[in-house]
Parts: structure tokens; C-alpha cells; sequence
């Protein structure tokens, strides 16, 4: 099988420091996609980003609960911005940018997305249920996470466009995106691929990528066993992957 990298998040708990993935990318990861995760430990500094891209056939970056820093794309810090994660931000972000140089596909989720923008030159807009005309994006304030986590919103995918082609259809399409910060100036080498009705970004790809190279505001990786469209996306990504690691 091959190997894809998962970049950790730092979580505090049991009175320690924890390098840590949601469950729910490694399953879909495992399950849909047939690659094995390696998790690469959140590092502020010292990784040896071509070492790990070395070793590995694909990059998935997942969603969290911590948002990229502010100063990462031009803008001071307000309690509204955070949590954050500076460790998470300085492992994703260059790797990305070098995976993304040398063909290796990559797939990035919720938080991902906003990485993917922020390495390649865009900005974020914070808490933009606040913004005039735009829909509340977060959780709902439920316990169950099948609830929290139920496909519910349309987001409308452009015709032609390569997520398109990954999930086999185009328009209309129920996703499930929870988010409060989302893609405010396009990075210039990113195409928007899919919206929401209010106009928010959901989905984007890598303009003249050399290999699979896309983002999605909303979470396939949830239902990625039995809905359609996730488990396209998940699927695609794995078939990257095998190929990559065939033509290494």
C-alpha cells in the first residue's frame, strides 16, 4: 500500500503534549483511499520537509479546531482569529507549498483549505457568519457528531472544473461544511472550484498542478464510506496516490 503524510495538530491533555490526527481522516484515508497514514509530528522548527516527502506517495491535510495564524497572510491577531496552532502552521504550510512543486498529491480539508491558500499567497476572513448575506457555517451546537457532522448544505461545483471530473458531477451538491473562517482573496495560482450559495468559497484546485492538487472547505472524510461524492473524492485521491508511488 502507500504511504500518504498527515500533518498532527499539538493538543494539551493528561498533563502532556500530544501529537495528534482525528480518527476520522486516518479511516477514510485506510478505507477509501487504500494508502497507510504516516503522522508527522507538528514542529516549529527542524523538519526535513524533502525527507518526509521522500518517503511518502501523497500529503492529506486535515481539518482542526486551531486556525492559521494571521501574520501568516498580512494581518494582526484578535482573539476572534484563534485558536491557534503555530507548530501545525509551520509543519503544513511548507510542506504543502513542496508537495505541491513536485507533483505529489495532496488533498487538504476545512483548516487544510485555508492552509492551501495562505502557503500559496491568499488571505482568510474570520467569523464571516458576521459578514452581511452570509450563512452561519459553524457546528451546530449538538453532542452527536453524526449530527454535527450530517450533510445538509449545498455548495454548487463548477462545470469542467477538476473537482468536477473527481466526483462525476457538477452543480448542485449536499455537503457537509463546517467552518467560521473561510478563503477571502483567492491565492493567485488557486481556481475556485465550487461555492456556496452566499458566495463562500468551498472548494478550490491548483491552477496547472503537475499532479492531484485540491482543497474543500467541507469534510468528505465524515461520511467517505457512504456518501457518493465523498467517497469519489477519497477514491481519486487514493488512485493519485497509487499511481504516484507506481511512477517514483
Amino acid at each position: 500500500m502507500p504511504f500518504i503524510a498527515i500533518p498532527a495538530d499539538i493538543r494539551s491533555f493528561d498533563n502532556t503534549i500530544w501529537h495528534g490526527v482525528q480518527r476520522q481522516y486516518v479511516d477514510a484515508a485506510v478505507k477509501v483511499s487504500g494508502a497507510v497514514p504516516m503522522l508527522i509530528p507538528a514542529l516549529e522548527d527542524g523538519h526535513d520537509i524533502d525527507g518526509v516527502l521522500d518517503r511518502v506517495d501523497g500529503v492529506l491535510i486535515s481539518g482542526s479546531a486551531s486556525n492559521v495564524h494571521p501574520s501568516l497572510y498580512g494581518r494582526e491577531a484578535t482573539d476572534a482569529d484563534g485558536p491557534f496552532d503555530p507548530a501545525r502552521d509551520a509543519t503544513s504550510l511548507p510542506l504543502i507549498r513542496r508537495a505541491i512543486e513536485r507533483g505529489i498529491p495532496l488533498l487538504a480539508i476545512c483548516r487544510g483549505i485555508q492552509e492551501l491558500n495562505v502557503a500559496l499567497g491568499g488571505t482568510l476572513a474570520s467569523e464571516i457568519q458576521e459578514q452581511p448575506g452570509i450563512w452561519d457555517h459553524r457546528k451546530p451546537p449538538v453532542e452527536s457528531r453524526d449530527e454535527m457532522y450530517s450533510i445538509r448544505q449545498p455548495v454548487f461545483v463548477r462545470d469542467g472544473s477538476c473537482i468536477a471530473n473527481h466526483l462525476g458531477l457538477s452543480g448542485e451538491v449536499q455537503v457537509n461544511s463546517l467552518h467560521r473562517q473561510a478563503i477571502a482573496q483567492t491565492a493567485p495560482s488557486l481556481q475556485v472550484e465550487a461555492v456556496a450559495e452566499d458566495g463562500t468559497i468551498e472548494a478550490v484546485s491548483v491552477i496547472d498542478a503537475k499532479g492531484f492538487a485540491i482543497g474543500v472547505q467541507w469534510h468528505p472524510e465524515y461520511w467517505a464510506e457512504t456518501d457518493s461524492p465523498s467517497r469519489a473524492l477519497f477514491e481519486a485521491f487514493g488512485e493519485a496516490v497509487r499511481a504516484y508511488a507506481r511512477n517514483r
